[in-house]
C-alpha cells in the first residue's frame, strides 16, 4: 500500500516569517533566516510532526500517554547517533512533507521571478497551505491580492499572523480578518509560542490517513528505494538488479527526471525497485523540474521497506550524503550504505573512502555498508544479503517479555542517572510497531531519563535483538499515580501531633 505523505505549503510575502516557521516546525535550521527580504528563493522540503491534539487534551486522554518530543538535528551534521532513539507516539501526531518558499511578490525583478514560478508549482502541490502574514504591520495590498489567488486555488487554507509577541493578539487578528480566509492563529514562530495551535489546525484540514498497513513479512514483496546524489549510479544499478535497460544511464548528473519502477525476484524474494531522481544541495536546483523529483524522491522514500543510500566512492562523503541519510532516518526506513564505483580506487583511497563514512555518516553506525560496482555487477549478491537481513530485522516481532527482561538487566548493570534530583524507574517495556521499529518504555519520572541513558538503551536492544540496519525509537510513558487527587485525611491524633511539632 503506497502512503503518499500530505504536502503542507508555507506562504506569504517577503520577510514574514516563513522560514523561521518552517525551522520552528521542522525543528531544524534548513531553511536560512536572515533579516532581509528575498533570501529563499528555492523551495525547501522538510519533514514535520504536527500535533493532533494539544497536551491538555493528552493529559486528560486516559489512553494516549504524553511523550516527550523528538528534537530533530540540522541534517548536514546529523553525527549524534542518539537521532534514531526517541519517537512521537502516533497516535498523537500526524507526519507531513513541509516546505517553505520565496515570498509571493507580484512586484518581483528578473531575478525574483523564478522563485515566484517555484512558488506556485509548490502550492499547485499543496494538500493545505499556511499564508503567514506580519501581525506587526497592516493588511496591505499585496495580502489583499495573494488572498484572493489562494481563495480561487479551493486549496484548503489557514492564515498564521505572525510577530504578535509583545502586542495585542485580538487587535492583529482583526485587522486581518479583512483578508476573508477564516480561521487565523497568532503565532511567534521565532519564540515558538503557538505552534501547537497551529499544528492542530493543520492537522485537522489534512486528508484522512489511508488505513495502516498490515503488518510486513519477510515473505512480502521488499519495497526498496534506491536514493542519492545526481550521477552516483542508482539507474546503473537499477538495470543491475533487473537485468535489463529499465532506467536511462548517462555520465551527466540529472539523467534520472521521475521515478523508475520495477520488480524483480531473486532466490525467492521479490522485490519492488524504485529509482529515484538525484537530489543535490538546494543551492544547486536550478531548474524547476529537480524540485518536482526531490518531492518525488522524499515521498518514494516514505513508501519504502529499505533504502539504499547510494555513495560515489571516487568523490568520497559529502555533507549532501548526510542529509539524505537524515531523510532515510526521519522517515523510519531500514537502510543499507552502498559504495559504488569501488572498483576505480587504490588501497589507500578506499580506506579514506571506509573512514571518511564512519566520520559523517556515523549516526547510522549500525546500518550495513556494501561494496560494489554497479557498473560491472561485482557485489550484486552481497547487497542483496544486506537487503534481505535488514528486512528481516525491520519486521521482526519482538516479544514484550524478552524486551522487558532485557530491560531489566540494563538497568541492573547500569541504573538510570538521577538528573535534576529525580532519579528515573523503568519498569517494563513491549513492542510499539514497525517500520521504524518503536519500543514503549513504562515507568516513573521517564521524563528525566537522559539522552546518553537513551542510546545505552539503544544499544542493549540492538545487540539483544540483533536489530542491524534498522531505526529505533523510544517511547516513555509514565506510570499511572494510582493516589493521584486523592486527599489524605487525618486522624485527631494525627492532627494535634502536627500542632505539637510546629509549636517546636
Amino acid at each position: 500500500m503506497n502512503v503518499d505523505l500530505p504536502v503542507v505549503v508555507i506562504a506569504g510575502r517577503p520577510n514574514v516569517g516563513k522560514s523561521t516557521l518552517f525551522n520552528a516546525l521542522t525543528r531544524t535550521r534548513d531553511a536560512l533566516v536572515v533579516d532581509q527580504p528575498g533570501v529563499t528563493r528555492d523551495r525547501i522540503y522538510g519533514r514535520a510532526r504536527l500535533s493532533q491534539q494539544s497536551s491538555a487534551q493528552a493529559a486528560e486522554n486516559p489512553d494516549v500517554q504524553s511523550v516527550k518530543h523528538h528534537r530533530n538535528r540540522p541534517r548536514a551534521h546529523a553525527a549524534d547517533a542518539s537521532a534514531d532513539m526517541t519517537a512521537d507516539d502516533p497516535s498523537q501526531y500526524r507526519e507531513v512533507l513541509l516546505v517553505d518558499t520565496g515570498g509571493l511578490d507580484p512586484d518581483a525583478d528578473s531575478l525574483n521571478q523564478r522563485a515566484q514560478h517555484q512558488t506556485q508549482l509548490a502550492l499547485d502541490e499543496a494538500d493545505v497551505i499556511v499564508l503567514v502574514v506580519d501581525g506587526r504591520g497592516a493588511v496591505s495590498a499585496e495580502d489583499l491580492d495573494i488572498a484572493a489567488n489562494l481563495r480561487r486555488r479551493g486549496t484548503p487554507l489557514l492564515v498564521a499572523v505572525n510577530k504578535t509577541d509583545g502586542i495585542d493578539e485580538q487587535t492583529a487578528l482583526a485587522e486581518f480578518s479583512a483578508l476573508g480566509l477564516g480561521d487565523l492563529v497568532p503565532i511567534a514562530a521565532a519564540h515558538r509560542r503557538g505552534l501547537e495551535r497551529l499544528s492542530m489546525k493543520i492537522s485537522a484540514l489534512l486528508p484522512e490517513p489511508a488505513e495502516s498497513e498490515p503488518l510486513r513479512s519477510p515473505g512480502d514483496t521488499l519495497r526498496l528505494a534506491l536514493i542519492g546524489r545526481p550521477n552516483v549510479g542508482k539507474s546503473t544499478l537499477l538495470n543491475q538488479l533487473l537485468g535489463d535497460e529499465r532506467a536511462v544511464t548517462a555520465n551527466q548528473p540529472g539523467t534520472t527526471r521521475d521515478p523508475v519502477e520495477g520488480e524483480v525476484e531473486r532466490d525467492g524474494q521479490r522485490y519492488h525497485l524504485v529509482d529515484t531522481a538525484g537530489i543535490r544541495r538546494r543551492r544547486a536546483q536550478h531548474e524547476t523540474v529537480e524540485s518536482l523529483s526531490t518531492l518525488k524522491a522524499l515521498q518514494a522514500m516514505a513508501n519504502a521497506d529499505v533504502v539504499c543510500l547510494l555513495l560515489d566512492s571516487t568523490e568520497g562523503v559529502t555533507d549532501q550524503d548526510a542529509r539524505l541519510a537524515g531523510h532515510a532516518l526521519d522517515a523510519g526506513r531500514a537502510i543499507v550504505l552502498v559504495l559504488n564505483k569501488w572498483d576505480g580506487l587504490n588501497d589507500k583511497q578506499r580506506q579514506q573512502i571506509l573512514k571518511d563514512a564512519g566520520d559523517k555518516l556515523k549516526f547510522v553506525i549500525w546500518s550495513p555498508v556494501v561494496i560494489l560496482s554497479a557498473l560491472h555487477g561485482s557485489g550484486l549478491g552481497e547487497l542483496t544479503d544486506a537487503i534481505d537481513t535488514v528486512y528481516a530485522a525491520a519486521c521482526q516481532t519482538l516479544s514484550s517479555g524478552r524486551l522487558s527482561r532485557t530491560l531489566n538487566r540494563a538497568t541492573e548493570a547500569h541504573p538510570p542517572p538521577v538528573v535534576q534530583r529525580f532519579a528515573p524507574k523503568l519498569r517494563f517495556a513491549h513492542p510499539g510497531g514497525n517500520f521504524p521499529t518503536r519500543i514503549v518504555i513504562h515507568g516513573n519520572r521517564t521524563e528525566h531519563v537522559s539522552d546518553s541513558y537513551k542510546r545505552y538503551l539503544v544499544n542493549r536492544f540492538r545487540d539483544e535483538f540483533d536489530l542491524v540496519g534498522v531505526p529505533i525509537r523510544l517511547l516513555f510513558r509514565d506510570s499511572e499515580n494510582p493516589f493521584a487527587g486523592r486527599k489524605n485525611t487525618l486522624t485527631p491524633r494525627q492532627i494535634k501531633r502536627r500542632q505539637r511539632i510546629r509549636k517546636r
